[in-house]
């Protein structure tokens, strides 16, 4: 595996790879939207605690999961120094001109911290437990209603399918080119910033030639098995809602009942 794993699908047999597409869609979607709802730490603390267990039902090791957060972590970390250095509020340790390090901006970089992490850590159960074709189908299906608007649904869901599948491709290609300019005594990390710069222009040459080549075989590919976008299609697999699927979505209301609960309450754990 790159190091990078959003985007990958890791087979099994667990828990959450037998729940419907649909309902994990809508799960990890409801569950970006239920983050904002906390505001305090014991809300955090159950947020943490609800997404170590999603981690551990998808039958995956955590070092994974750490694995493929890694190569973010440094975006994480930039948006969080933003916080924490420009956000007034509460006691002031720091106060130098424009930046300025109080226990509100200290306490917010945290909570974004938080935030930012669990996104990845859910969004990346969802893909590792759902077969890239199981997703385009629940991203069809739950789609289907803007038909009506007279939107190409079904060119939609295949786009997004496509440039999800791409994600792990496309970092795969990057590292066998930064292996291959390695090879050739580049050095990366290395120098000044502008130093650093000429030695990654290279790469995107032959990262965007391999991307237009790989595109053009799967568009052959499909022009060969006879895909046409304006004509109905039919499924060859069928989803069907189990008791299972109706949980998981209850699980995310009890969830965000919860979170409000803890919210209104959140004073008396100051």
């Amino acid at each position: 595996m790159n190091k990078l794993i959003l985007g990958r699908y890791f087979p099994g047999d667990s828990l959450l790879h037998r729940i419907d597409p649909r309902a994990k869609l809508l799960a990890g979607i409801s569950f970006i939207f239920i983050l904002f709802i906390a505001n305090n730490w014991i809300t955090y603390l159950v947020l943490w605690l609800f997404t170590f267990t999603m981690m551990k039902l998808s039958g995956v090791s955590i070092r994974i999961y750490l694995r493929g957060v890694r190569p973010l972590i440094w975006l994480i970390l930039f948006t969080v120094s933003l916080q924490v250095l420009f956000t007034a509020g509460g006691k002031i340790y720091i106060d130098w001109g424009p930046i300025t390090i109080s226990s509100f901006g200290l306490i917010n970089g945290m909570y974004i911290f938080s935030r930012f992490t669990m996104i990845i850590f859910v969004s990346t159960v969802v893909t590792l437990t759902t077969k890239p074709i199981d997703l385009t189908d629940a991203i069809n299906y739950l789609l289907q209603p803007l038909k009506r608007l007279k939107l190409p649904v079904d060119e939609i869901s295949l786009m997004l399918s496509i440039a999800l599948r791409f994600i792990p491709i496309i970092l795969d290609e990057t590292q066998k080119v930064m292996d291959a300019q390695r090879a050739r005594g580049t050095v990366f990390g290395e120098g000044s910033l502008p130093q650093q710069i000429k030695k990654i222009v290279p790469i995107f040459v032959p990262l965007f030639v391999s991307s237009l080549i790989r595109a053009e075989d799967m568009a052959n590919a499909m022009e060969v098995r006879g895909y046409q976008s304006n004509n109905p299609r039919s499924s060859f697999r069928r989803l069907h809602w189990q008791k299972t699927d109706i949980a998981a979505l209850i699980a995310m209301v009890l969830l965000a009942v919860t979170l409000f609960i803890l919210r209104t309450e959140g004073h008396h754990f100051h």
